[in-house]
């Protein structure tokens, strides 16, 4: 497949939403009793993004530019880190506030990297498999669900990882950070109604997965 100037830019979206959200995401803020990564309020868009990438280009597709991610995210800790060791100017007295924010533990990280694989390519699978089962129909009933599956999987393994023994972590921490990402999923449905079909007319294509491999570690790359 030729890649388009348009899947560059979906592509180019994806990846700013992931890492821009890896950075928010060490804020907690706290509605009444409830606390939650600020990241809650951007991870989402990686989600929605990522449904339509598998929607109009496949599966296939939409693998590669999740591991890009990947990529692009370790790449921006790699630095993040050099940053933090490189040692400060005399003058320079935000030493301590930069490693409070991008000097990530190893524990935040390592939950980080395994939600977002784990999440991704749960979403994607599911969405590209009820695209067959639904031959095309009820786009909703597939973004939603394979939110509902990728979303869940993703927030149990980085809730627990990243944050269980600290003080304010509880269980319900993790069902209001669920909920609120499906309920902006559901939400963002006439927006990815409207880049799928705009997509779809545009590249003359709208893919079914019928005989891909869906092992995440393909090294298919034709």
């Amino acid at each position: 497949m030729n890649v388009s100037h348009r899947f560059v830019i979906v592509t180019a979206i994806f990846v700013t939403c992931l890492i821009t959200a890896n950075i928010v995401g060490v804020k907690i803020f706290g509605i009444g009793s409830i606390s939650l990564p600020a990241a809650v309020i951007l991870f989402p868009l990686s989600y929605i993004f990522g449904d339509i990438l598998t929607e109009v280009y496949g599966y296939r597709m939409a693998r590669r530019v999740i591991w890009l991610g990947f990529g692009c995210n370790l790449l921006f800790v790699i630095i993040a880190w050099i940053g933090k060791i490189l040692p400060p100017a005399p003058l320079w007295e935000w030493q301590e506030a930069y490693k409070n924010i991008l000097g990530y533990t190893p524990r935040l990280l390592i939950a980080s990297f395994c939600g977002y694989v784990v999440g991704e390519f749960t979403n994607s699978f599911v969405l590209a498999k009820m695209k067959i089962f639904t031959k095309g129909r009820w786009l909703w009933s597939r973004t939603i669900s394979s939110t509902i599956i990728g979303q869940g999987l993703d927030t149990v393994i980085f809730i627990v990882g990243a944050y269980l023994g600290a003080p304010f972590f509880t269980p319900m921490m993790i069902l209001w950070h669920w909920l609120a990402k499906i309920l902006i999923e559901a939400l963002a449905t006439p927006f990815t109604y409207a880049i799928a079909n705009y997509l779809k007319k545009k590249e003359t294509i709208d893919t079914y997965d019928y005989d891909t491999n869906f092992t995440p570690f393909s090294v298919d790359i034709g």
